[in-house]
């Protein structure tokens, strides 16, 4: 009987490990688009250039399933001038739901208020800021005057609201777009404006943690105001979840955004004893890492064993380490340039139905 070589194992790890393309060096020319550059990532594939040249693949694909897709804002995003690619997005109908931090939307507000956010430096003297009255983002400079014109218009929009019974933060957040639309300079330029043209529901998970919150919690003080029920989020935002036949997500950065959307699932199986198996894609661009164990470096296949995210043979989900500011408009315009603009969902007008719904399959 014939020996077996000693090379047959190498050789069968080596069918098994090198079966994907070669690598050669990039080819940039002179007036490359945004498809060209993401596709020599994607014939590189190397490190977050290759991810997120996965990312961009995904989202595509998530368009083209007609999922309903979410998007999770966490950081400073809305003062570097992000919310006009969201709005884009929007309006192309690319984005369907948006879960934030209360700070991305109290600084979009000054946009529309036509309020002048300036480039900064963070190579500068905090304490001569202070003294002139400047408020420092790393290197974006904003002001006293800017902060207290925007709480102003604030308080007076929730002075205006004549609901008696509490609302979620994505019916309170309706109502701020609707007025930003008919009574600010440059409406144009806020995403919770054109949100709230489209219907598209805009969640914060922590509504005490903003500008926001503060001055709704002043106007309580005052004996005025409205009444914000977390737990109306929690059914809303799970409610658009069930009624999905497909439903992914793009979080940027991680914290509690990212946290209540993943949750909605452990909502469905866990508690209601509804299990619809995982969210079924998730594209993450963040710059935390895993092994501190906190949420925001917490990667899509822990979601798994939690039962968030699908298991899927083929692969569904991708975390681009990045800065946000660099690969969110490399992700945002491939998805333009590859996609029609499709069909919009106008959730927010169906989520009293969506409730209705979710009702009726609970099991008592």
């Amino acid at each position: 009987m014939a020996k077996k070589s000693k090379q047959s194992k190498p050789c069968q790890l080596q069918h098994k490990y090198l079966c994907r393309p070669r690598i050669f060096p990039q080819v940039l020319k002179k007036g490359m688009r945004i498809k060209d550059l993401v596709d020599e990532y994607s014939r590189s594939g190397a490190f977050n250039a290759g991810r997120l040249a996965e990312a961009c693949k995904l989202y595509c694909h998530m368009i083209d399933e007609n999922a309903t897709v979410g998007l999770t804002l966490s950081g400073a995003m809305s003062p570097t001038g992000m919310g006009g690619i969201l709005i884009t997005l929007i309006e192309n109908g690319f984005v369907d739901f948006i879960i934030s931090t209360g700070a991305n939307l109290y600084h979009d507000l000054h946009f529309a208020l036509n309020l002048p956010i300036h480039q900064g430096d963070f190579r500068v003297n905090d304490t001569e800021l202070y003294e002139a009255g400047i408020e420092r983002i790393y290197d974006i400079f904003i002001t006293d005057e800017l902060l207290l014109k925007t709480d102003k218009y604030i308080q007076d929009v929730t002075n205006k609201i004549s609901v008696v019974e509490p609302i979620s933060t994505a019916d309170f957040h309706y109502l701020l777009g609707k007025s930003v639309l008919s009574d600010t300079p440059s409406p144009q330029m806020s995403f919770v404006a054109q949100a709230a043209k489209h219907h598209v529901p805009i969640f914060v998970s922590s509504p005490g943690d903003s500008s926001i919150g503060m001055n709704l919690s002043y106007l309580k003080l005052m004996g005025k105001g409205i009444i914000i029920d977390t737990d109306l989020d929690v059914l809303q935002s799970t409610a658009i979840i069930f009624n999905s036949k497909k439903n992914g997500v793009i979080s940027i950065g991680g914290g509690s955004p990212k946290n209540f959307y993943m949750q909605t699932q452990p909502t469905l199986a866990q508690i209601l004893d509804i299990n619809k198996g995982g969210h079924d894609y998730f594209i993450q661009i963040t710059t935390d890492a895993p092994q501190w164990g906190g949420l925001s470096g917490a990667t899509p296949s822990e979601a798994i064993s939690w039962g968030k995210i699908r298991s899927e043979e083929v692969k569904n989900h991708v975390v681009v380490y990045s800065d946000a500011t660099i690969a969110m408009p490399i992700l945002a315009s491939y998805a333009l340039s590859e996609k029609k603009p499709r069909k919009k969902k106008y959730l927010y007008k169906h989520l009293p139905d969506y409730i209705n719904d979710l009702k009726k399959h609970i099991k008592k």
